[in-house]
């Protein structure tokens, strides 16, 4: 597939998502519960003043709100692009890792059996669980002689997320004060948390980046064939181990800091290959940014949506996402039958 761009309206359409990013980052910041003119937060970010109300919610909420919006929506993205990639699967998403699952189970366990309650504690195990659920489902996905394959690593990954996410039920029915806790961070969101917490997250996000941007020449050889890649030299094995931790990474990471937020790693790749076609030198750039502009502008519709009350993004990316799964599996079971 060629994409609708070529040449430099590829750039001109990467620098339009950057421009989209930004508009939606001010409107993130100033719309809410409490509508904050643009002027003032232009004015929070100039001259801070702590005794000014809204100052202080625009530095302390809104910001951290938007910024998780934008880290998270990229990683998403490009980890889904990677996982597309790598199994050849055009319904692939991080959550075929069973990354979602893990994280869930490894949070859920900590707050149930630990009675952890510290966020960052919180976030650092999800990374945990979600590294976790990633080693196991690529080694089962690699028994046998015919090695890793993208069948065997999609069951994999179905499996486990099931199996995980069975217990994670099971340990919340016995502790409803643990249902309590969890059940808005289960849902998927960006709201609530501070910096701070996060930070221990993002170094691996950022590093998960730069090894995706990285990582694309040798993603376009791959999917051109097994056999191709190995008769020019390259090591398929290594390469597939470097996507699956740069997927831990990013989705390990998103799901830590957010919860398991469905659907931008599915949705934004489908969208971003049908604008610049195959080629992960552009897609990755692209997916990272219009996740962004995805997860940023769900985020917003569910602060507006109802009066007084926010519906969590990771709602509202279901309610966005399902159909266009839908759409997508009936068209793959089509072009089968």
């Amino acid at each position: 597939m060629g994409g609708l761009y070529t040449g430099r309206f590829k750039w001109a359409g990467l620098l339009a998502g950057v421009v989209l990013v930004a508009v939606l980052a001010m409107i993130s910041i100033s719309v809410g519960v409490t509508r904050v003119p643009l002027s003032t937060v232009v004015e929070s970010f100039i001259h801070y003043q702590p005794t000014n109300n809204e100052h202080l919610i625009i530095r302390t909420t809104r910001v951290p709100r938007t910024v998780f919006a934008l880290v998270v929506g990229a990683s998403l993205a490009v980890a889904g692009a990677l996982m597309q990639a790598l199994t050849k699967n055009p319904l692939a998403s991080p959550a075929t890792l069973g990354v979602n699952a893990g994280a869930s189970l490894f949070i859920v366990g900590g707050v149930t059996l630990f009675s952890i309650t510290a966020v960052p504690s919180l976030m650092i195990l999800g990374f945990i669980g979600a590294a976790v659920a990633a080693a196991i489902v690529y080694f089962l996905g690699s028994v046998g002689r015919e090695g890793l394959s993208p069948l065997k690593l999609t069951l994999a990954g179905a499996a486990i997320a099931a199996f995980f996410a069975s217990i994670t039920q099971g340990m919340l029915v016995m502790n409803e004060k643990g249902l309590n806790e969890l059940l808005f961070w289960l849902t998927g969101s960006v709201e609530g948390r501070s910096l701070e917490s996060a930070l221990p997250m993002f170094p691996f996000m950022l590093v998960g980046w730069l090894l995706a941007l990285w990582m694309a020449p040798n993603i376009d050889i791959l999917t051109m064939g097994e056999d191709v890649a190995r008769g020019l030299g390259m090591k398929t094995g290594l390469i597939k181990g470097i996507g699956a931790l740069i997927v831990v990474l990013l989705a390990g990471g998103s799901v830590a800091v957010a919860g398991p937020i469905a659907f931008v790693g599915l949705v934004v790749p489908h969208f971003v290959r049908a604008w610049v076609g195959a080629s992960h030198r552009f897609i990755i750039p692209y997916a990272a940014v219009y996740g962004a502009a995805l997860l940023m502008a769900s985020d917003i519709a569910g602060r507006l949506v109802m009066n007084q009350q926010e519906i969590p993004v990771g709602v509202m990316t279901a309610i966005l996402g399902t159909p266009f799964f839908i759409y997508l599996a009936g068209r793959k079971g089509s072009e089968e039958g």
